[in-house]
Protein backbone atom coordinates (compact mmCIF):
# COMPACT_ATOMS: atom_id res chain seq x y z
CA UNK A 1 0.00 0.00 0.00
CA UNK A 2 1.25 3.41 -0.62
CA UNK A 3 1.68 6.24 1.94
CA UNK A 4 -0.17 9.39 1.84
CA UNK A 5 2.34 11.18 2.79
CA UNK A 6 5.45 9.95 0.49
CA UNK A 7 2.95 10.23 -2.48
CA UNK A 8 1.96 13.82 -1.12
CA UNK A 9 6.06 15.14 -1.31
CA UNK A 10 6.69 12.80 -4.12
CA UNK A 11 3.47 15.26 -5.85
CA UNK A 12 4.86 18.15 -4.51
CA UNK A 13 8.18 17.97 -5.85
CA UNK A 14 6.62 16.92 -9.69
CA UNK A 15 5.36 20.83 -8.93
CA UNK A 16 2.00 20.13 -8.34
CA UNK A 17 1.25 22.84 -5.48
CA UNK A 18 -2.63 22.68 -5.18
CA UNK A 19 -4.93 19.84 -4.26
CA UNK A 20 -8.58 20.14 -4.91
CA UNK A 21 -11.60 18.08 -4.75
CA UNK A 22 -14.49 16.46 -3.19
CA UNK A 23 -13.73 13.54 -0.71
CA UNK A 24 -14.07 9.58 -1.65
CA UNK A 25 -14.25 7.00 0.80
CA UNK A 26 -11.41 5.17 -1.16
CA UNK A 27 -9.44 8.01 -0.90
CA UNK A 28 -10.05 8.75 2.29
CA UNK A 29 -6.77 8.49 3.83
CA UNK A 30 -5.01 10.91 1.23
CA UNK A 31 -7.65 13.29 1.59
CA UNK A 32 -7.65 12.94 5.54
CA UNK A 33 -3.45 13.48 5.22
CA UNK A 34 -3.90 17.06 2.44
CA UNK A 35 -6.57 17.73 5.03
CA UNK A 36 -4.25 17.83 7.83
CA UNK A 37 -0.85 18.58 6.70
CA UNK A 38 -1.57 21.02 3.94
CA UNK A 39 -2.39 25.15 4.11
CA UNK A 40 -5.84 26.41 3.44
CA UNK A 41 -4.15 27.87 -0.07
CA UNK A 42 -3.16 24.63 -1.03
CA UNK A 43 -6.35 22.50 -0.13
CA UNK A 44 -9.52 23.13 -1.04
CA UNK A 45 -12.51 20.79 -0.61
CA UNK A 46 -15.18 22.07 -3.40
CA UNK A 47 -18.92 21.49 -3.44
CA UNK A 48 -19.02 19.79 -6.64
CA UNK A 49 -16.45 18.05 -9.21
CA UNK A 50 -16.47 20.15 -11.94
CA UNK A 51 -16.07 23.40 -9.37
CA UNK A 52 -12.59 21.59 -8.33
CA UNK A 53 -11.90 21.26 -12.44
CA UNK A 54 -12.64 24.97 -12.50
CA UNK A 55 -9.74 25.38 -9.19
CA UNK A 56 -7.58 23.28 -10.90
CA UNK A 57 -7.71 25.53 -13.85
CA UNK A 58 -7.75 29.01 -12.21
CA UNK A 59 -4.36 27.60 -10.38
CA UNK A 60 -2.52 26.77 -13.85
CA UNK A 61 -3.26 30.32 -15.20
CA UNK A 62 -1.47 32.03 -12.23
CA UNK A 63 1.20 29.41 -11.06
CA UNK A 64 2.06 27.30 -14.48
CA UNK A 65 1.65 24.41 -12.06
CA UNK A 66 -0.66 21.59 -12.45
CA UNK A 67 -3.04 20.73 -9.85
CA UNK A 68 -4.18 17.20 -8.30
CA UNK A 69 -8.02 17.20 -8.72
CA UNK A 70 -9.56 14.05 -6.33
CA UNK A 71 -12.98 12.34 -6.42
CA UNK A 72 -14.84 9.65 -6.53
CA UNK A 73 -15.95 8.41 -10.00
CA UNK A 74 -19.68 8.64 -9.06
CA UNK A 75 -18.80 12.53 -9.36
CA UNK A 76 -16.81 12.04 -12.34
CA UNK A 77 -19.74 13.03 -14.42
CA UNK A 78 -20.00 16.47 -12.75
CA UNK A 79 -16.51 17.36 -14.19
CA UNK A 80 -17.03 16.14 -17.61
CA UNK A 81 -18.56 19.49 -18.56
CA UNK A 82 -15.80 21.66 -17.92
CA UNK A 83 -13.00 18.59 -18.13
CA UNK A 84 -14.13 18.61 -22.15
CA UNK A 85 -15.21 22.49 -23.04
CA UNK A 86 -12.78 23.54 -20.43
CA UNK A 87 -9.38 21.99 -19.75
CA UNK A 88 -9.12 19.90 -22.74
CA UNK A 89 -6.10 20.67 -25.22
CA UNK A 90 -8.46 21.34 -27.98
CA UNK A 91 -9.97 24.03 -25.64
CA UNK A 92 -7.65 26.16 -23.15
CA UNK A 93 -5.16 23.15 -22.71
CA UNK A 94 -4.70 23.17 -19.18
CA UNK A 95 -2.54 20.21 -17.43
CA UNK A 96 -4.16 18.56 -14.31
CA UNK A 97 -4.29 15.10 -12.76
CA UNK A 98 -7.32 13.36 -11.61
CA UNK A 99 -6.65 10.86 -8.68
CA UNK A 100 -10.17 9.20 -8.99
CA UNK A 101 -11.61 6.80 -6.83
CA UNK A 102 -12.72 3.37 -8.90
CA UNK A 103 -16.07 2.84 -7.10
CA UNK A 104 -18.13 -0.61 -8.21
CA UNK A 105 -14.87 -1.76 -10.02
CA UNK A 106 -15.69 -4.70 -12.01
CA UNK A 107 -15.07 -7.95 -10.08
CA UNK A 108 -15.00 -5.76 -6.27
CA UNK A 109 -18.22 -6.33 -5.14
CA UNK A 110 -19.95 -2.85 -4.07
CA UNK A 111 -22.99 -0.67 -3.55
CA UNK A 112 -25.78 -1.19 -6.51
CA UNK A 113 -25.39 2.47 -7.65
CA UNK A 114 -21.59 2.17 -7.94
CA UNK A 115 -21.79 -0.59 -10.20
CA UNK A 116 -22.73 1.01 -13.52
CA UNK A 117 -20.15 3.69 -13.46
CA UNK A 118 -17.57 1.43 -12.20
CA UNK A 119 -18.23 -1.16 -15.03
CA UNK A 120 -18.28 2.32 -17.64
CA UNK A 121 -15.48 4.00 -16.08
CA UNK A 122 -12.96 3.39 -18.69
CA UNK A 123 -14.95 3.78 -21.62
CA UNK A 124 -15.75 7.11 -19.86
CA UNK A 125 -12.34 7.91 -19.88
CA UNK A 126 -11.42 6.64 -23.21
CA UNK A 127 -14.52 8.40 -25.11
CA UNK A 128 -13.28 11.67 -23.87
CA UNK A 129 -9.67 11.06 -25.02
CA UNK A 130 -7.89 11.31 -22.13
CA UNK A 131 -5.03 9.36 -20.78
CA UNK A 132 -5.56 7.33 -18.06
CA UNK A 133 -3.47 4.73 -15.53
CA UNK A 134 -4.49 2.51 -12.73
CA UNK A 135 -2.38 3.28 -10.06
CA UNK A 136 0.02 -0.19 -8.38
CA UNK A 137 -0.70 -0.41 -4.79
CA UNK A 138 3.29 -1.21 -4.60
CA UNK A 139 5.11 2.14 -3.31
CA UNK A 140 7.62 2.56 -6.29
CA UNK A 141 5.82 1.66 -8.95
CA UNK A 142 2.96 4.07 -7.82
CA UNK A 143 5.12 7.14 -7.32
CA UNK A 144 6.44 6.42 -11.16
CA UNK A 145 3.04 6.30 -12.04
CA UNK A 146 2.58 9.57 -10.73
CA UNK A 147 5.47 10.90 -12.66
CA UNK A 148 4.26 9.52 -16.00
CA UNK A 149 0.97 11.15 -15.26
CA UNK A 150 2.47 14.54 -13.94
CA UNK A 151 5.01 14.66 -17.08
CA UNK A 152 1.80 13.39 -19.71
CA UNK A 153 -0.72 15.94 -18.46
CA UNK A 154 2.17 18.97 -19.14
CA UNK A 155 3.22 17.35 -22.35
CA UNK A 156 -0.17 17.18 -23.72
CA UNK A 157 -1.89 20.09 -22.34
CA UNK A 158 -4.13 18.75 -20.79
CA UNK A 159 -5.99 16.55 -17.43
CA UNK A 160 -4.68 12.94 -16.94
CA UNK A 161 -6.95 10.55 -14.81
CA UNK A 162 -5.61 7.87 -12.47
CA UNK A 163 -7.93 5.23 -11.33
CA UNK A 164 -7.52 4.17 -7.45
CA UNK A 165 -8.45 0.71 -6.21
CA UNK A 166 -10.30 -0.50 -2.84
CA UNK A 167 -7.52 -0.65 -0.95
CA UNK A 168 -4.28 1.38 -2.58
CA UNK A 169 -3.22 3.91 0.47
CA UNK A 170 -2.35 3.04 4.04
CA UNK A 171 -4.99 4.29 6.41
CA UNK A 172 -3.64 6.69 8.73
CA UNK A 173 -3.97 8.02 12.50
CA UNK A 174 -6.31 11.25 13.13
CA UNK A 175 -6.84 13.08 15.76
CA UNK A 176 -9.67 15.84 15.56
CA UNK A 177 -11.69 15.92 18.49
CA UNK A 178 -14.88 17.55 18.09
CA UNK A 179 -14.89 21.27 19.90
CA UNK A 180 -17.36 21.21 23.15
CA UNK A 181 -20.08 22.96 21.06
CA UNK A 182 -20.52 20.32 18.37
CA UNK A 183 -20.18 17.22 20.88
CA UNK A 184 -23.03 18.80 22.64
CA UNK A 185 -25.17 18.48 19.27
CA UNK A 186 -28.04 15.64 19.02
CA UNK A 187 -26.39 12.69 16.92
CA UNK A 188 -28.57 12.91 13.30
CA UNK A 189 -29.99 9.49 14.50
CA UNK A 190 -32.02 11.22 16.92
CA UNK A 191 -32.47 14.37 15.54
CA UNK A 192 -34.31 12.14 12.71
CA UNK A 193 -36.06 10.46 14.52
CA UNK A 194 -37.15 13.87 16.42
CA UNK A 195 -38.42 15.03 13.12
CA UNK A 196 -40.08 12.02 12.22
CA UNK A 197 -42.09 12.72 14.87
CA UNK A 198 -43.23 15.81 13.34
CA UNK A 199 -43.94 15.08 10.02
CA UNK A 200 -47.14 14.05 9.08
CA UNK A 201 -48.31 10.45 9.19
CA UNK A 202 -48.72 9.96 5.34
CA UNK A 203 -46.35 12.68 4.37
CA UNK A 204 -44.36 11.92 1.76
CA UNK A 205 -39.75 11.86 2.25
CA UNK A 206 -37.23 12.19 -0.23
CA UNK A 207 -33.83 11.31 1.88
CA UNK A 208 -30.41 12.11 0.71
CA UNK A 209 -28.17 9.74 0.00
CA UNK A 210 -25.48 8.42 2.53
CA UNK A 211 -25.63 7.75 6.40
CA UNK A 212 -29.02 9.55 6.60
CA UNK A 213 -31.36 7.27 4.47
CA UNK A 214 -29.86 4.16 5.70
CA UNK A 215 -30.67 5.44 9.42
CA UNK A 216 -34.06 6.35 8.00
CA UNK A 217 -34.32 2.64 6.80
CA UNK A 218 -33.65 1.37 10.24
CA UNK A 219 -35.77 3.58 11.76
CA UNK A 220 -37.78 2.57 10.10
CA UNK A 221 -37.62 -1.27 9.93
CA UNK A 222 -37.24 -0.99 14.20
CA UNK A 223 -40.52 0.91 15.02
CA UNK A 224 -42.41 -0.97 12.20
CA UNK A 225 -43.64 2.37 10.70
CA UNK A 226 -44.85 2.79 7.18
CA UNK A 227 -42.07 3.34 5.04
CA UNK A 228 -43.62 2.98 1.77
CA UNK A 229 -43.92 6.82 0.74
CA UNK A 230 -39.99 7.03 1.68
CA UNK A 231 -37.86 7.12 -0.93
CA UNK A 232 -34.02 6.15 -0.60
CA UNK A 233 -31.25 8.01 -2.37
CA UNK A 234 -28.54 6.00 -2.51
CA UNK A 235 -26.73 7.65 -5.15
CA UNK A 236 -26.88 11.31 -6.91
CA UNK A 237 -25.56 13.33 -4.33
CA UNK A 238 -26.91 16.39 -4.32
CA UNK A 239 -30.22 15.55 -6.43
CA UNK A 240 -32.39 15.12 -3.71
CA UNK A 241 -33.90 18.18 -3.48
CA UNK A 242 -34.49 18.16 -7.16
CA UNK A 243 -36.01 14.95 -6.96
CA UNK A 244 -38.11 16.08 -4.31
CA UNK A 245 -39.24 18.95 -6.25
CA UNK A 246 -40.20 16.71 -9.24
CA UNK A 247 -42.66 14.61 -6.68
CA UNK A 248 -44.23 17.39 -5.21
CA UNK A 249 -44.93 19.04 -8.74
CA UNK A 250 -47.55 16.38 -8.96
CA UNK A 251 -48.66 16.18 -5.32
CA UNK A 252 -51.10 18.81 -4.27
CA UNK A 253 -52.46 17.20 -0.89
CA UNK A 254 -49.34 15.17 1.02
CA UNK A 255 -46.47 17.06 2.42
CA UNK A 256 -43.18 16.69 0.81
CA UNK A 257 -39.99 16.76 2.69
CA UNK A 258 -36.75 16.48 1.65
CA UNK A 259 -34.53 15.28 4.08
CA UNK A 260 -31.18 16.31 2.93
CA UNK A 261 -27.57 16.91 4.59
CA UNK A 262 -25.60 19.95 3.95
CA UNK A 263 -22.83 18.47 1.40
CA UNK A 264 -25.40 17.37 -0.73
CA UNK A 265 -27.61 20.54 -1.06
CA UNK A 266 -23.95 22.86 -1.17
CA UNK A 267 -23.86 20.28 -4.24
CA UNK A 268 -26.01 21.93 -5.88
CA UNK A 269 -27.05 24.51 -3.95
CA UNK A 270 -29.11 26.44 -7.23
CA UNK A 271 -31.68 23.79 -6.95
CA UNK A 272 -33.36 26.20 -4.06
CA UNK A 273 -33.65 29.04 -6.57
CA UNK A 274 -35.95 26.30 -8.48
CA UNK A 275 -37.74 24.91 -5.29
CA UNK A 276 -38.63 28.65 -4.19
CA UNK A 277 -39.79 29.68 -7.58
CA UNK A 278 -42.11 26.07 -8.68
CA UNK A 279 -42.17 24.53 -5.08
CA UNK A 280 -45.62 24.09 -3.71
CA UNK A 281 -46.90 25.19 0.00
CA UNK A 282 -46.52 21.64 0.90
CA UNK A 283 -42.67 21.30 0.19
CA UNK A 284 -40.39 20.95 3.42
CA UNK A 285 -37.28 20.98 3.48
CA UNK A 286 -34.71 19.70 6.29
CA UNK A 287 -31.18 19.99 6.28
CA UNK A 288 -29.52 17.93 8.77
CA UNK A 289 -25.99 20.15 8.97
CA UNK A 290 -23.00 18.40 11.21
CA UNK A 291 -20.58 20.13 8.49
CA UNK A 292 -18.89 17.17 7.39
CA UNK A 293 -18.94 14.53 4.66
CA UNK A 294 -19.52 11.98 6.99
CA UNK A 295 -20.15 9.12 4.59
CA UNK A 296 -16.55 9.41 3.20
CA UNK A 297 -14.35 10.33 6.08
CA UNK A 298 -15.46 12.77 7.93
CA UNK A 299 -13.82 15.34 6.00
CA UNK A 300 -15.11 19.13 6.28
CA UNK A 301 -17.61 21.24 4.03
CA UNK A 302 -17.82 25.11 3.21
CA UNK A 303 -21.17 25.39 5.45
CA UNK A 304 -19.24 26.84 8.24
CA UNK A 305 -19.41 30.22 6.45
CA UNK A 306 -23.19 29.69 5.12
CA UNK A 307 -26.06 31.08 6.93
CA UNK A 308 -28.39 28.53 5.14
CA UNK A 309 -31.89 29.94 6.65
CA UNK A 310 -30.25 33.39 5.16
CA UNK A 311 -29.45 32.13 2.32
CA UNK A 312 -32.57 30.18 2.05
CA UNK A 313 -34.73 32.63 2.34
CA UNK A 314 -32.49 35.00 -0.06
CA UNK A 315 -33.48 32.27 -2.64
CA UNK A 316 -36.73 32.51 -2.37
CA UNK A 317 -38.02 30.34 0.25
CA UNK A 318 -41.21 31.55 2.58
CA UNK A 319 -39.69 30.63 5.96
CA UNK A 320 -36.02 29.29 6.85
CA UNK A 321 -34.76 28.39 10.50
CA UNK A 322 -32.15 26.80 12.57
CA UNK A 323 -31.93 24.72 15.77
CA UNK A 324 -29.64 22.44 18.02
CA UNK A 325 -32.59 21.93 19.77
CA UNK A 326 -34.59 19.03 19.42
CA UNK A 327 -37.45 20.15 21.96
CA UNK A 328 -37.83 22.77 19.37
CA UNK A 329 -38.38 20.79 16.32
CA UNK A 330 -42.27 20.76 17.58
CA UNK A 331 -42.62 24.36 17.31
CA UNK A 332 -40.47 24.69 14.27
CA UNK A 333 -42.93 22.69 12.12
CA UNK A 334 -46.20 24.14 12.99
CA UNK A 335 -44.62 27.48 12.36
CA UNK A 336 -43.48 26.05 9.11
CA UNK A 337 -46.75 25.00 8.19
CA UNK A 338 -48.37 27.69 8.67
CA UNK A 339 -46.18 30.27 7.26
CA UNK A 340 -46.75 27.27 4.06
CA UNK A 341 -43.89 26.16 2.18
CA UNK A 342 -41.56 25.81 0.36
CA UNK A 343 -39.91 25.97 3.77
CA UNK A 344 -36.29 25.21 5.62
CA UNK A 345 -35.50 24.15 8.65
CA UNK A 346 -31.98 23.34 9.12
CA UNK A 347 -30.85 20.80 12.19
CA UNK A 348 -27.56 21.12 13.71
CA UNK A 349 -26.19 17.87 14.53
CA UNK A 350 -22.56 16.09 15.51
CA UNK A 351 -20.42 13.77 12.87
CA UNK A 352 -20.52 10.44 13.18
CA UNK A 353 -22.48 7.41 12.81
CA UNK A 354 -23.01 3.96 14.26
CA UNK A 355 -20.65 1.53 13.99
CA UNK A 356 -23.03 -1.47 13.26
CA UNK A 357 -25.45 0.93 10.82
CA UNK A 358 -26.52 -1.12 8.25
CA UNK A 359 -28.15 -0.46 4.70
CA UNK A 360 -31.61 -0.62 3.12
CA UNK A 361 -32.36 -4.53 2.20
CA UNK A 362 -34.40 -3.96 -1.13
CA UNK A 363 -32.40 -3.07 -4.43
CA UNK A 364 -32.89 0.63 -6.40
CA UNK A 365 -35.61 -1.26 -8.48
CA UNK A 366 -37.29 -2.67 -5.36
CA UNK A 367 -37.71 0.35 -3.79
CA UNK A 368 -38.79 2.62 -6.45
CA UNK A 369 -41.68 0.35 -7.32
CA UNK A 370 -42.96 0.01 -3.65
CA UNK A 371 -43.01 4.04 -3.71
CA UNK A 372 -44.92 4.40 -6.91
CA UNK A 373 -47.32 1.80 -5.95
CA UNK A 374 -47.50 3.67 -2.75
CA UNK A 375 -48.17 7.34 -3.76
CA UNK A 376 -50.32 6.35 -6.23
CA UNK A 377 -52.71 4.81 -3.77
Amino acid sequence: MISPKDFVEHLNELGVSMFVGVPDSLLKPLGQYVMAELPREQHIITADEGAAVGVALGHYLRTSNPALVYLQNSGFGNAVNPLLSLADPDVYGTPMVLVVGWRGQPGVKDEPQHVKQGRVMTQMIEAMELPYAVLPHEPEAALACMTDAVSTAVDSAGPYVVLVEKGTFESIATDAPLTAEVAARPPREEALEALLAQVSDNAIIIATTGMLSRELFELREKDGSDSSRDFLTVGGMGHASAIALGVAQSEPDREVWCFDGDGAALMHLGTMANIADHGRSNFFHAVFNNGVHDSVGGQPTSISVVDLPAAATALGYRSASSTTELSALAELVTEMRAQTGPSLVELNIKPGARSDLGRPTRTPAESRQRFVSAVAR
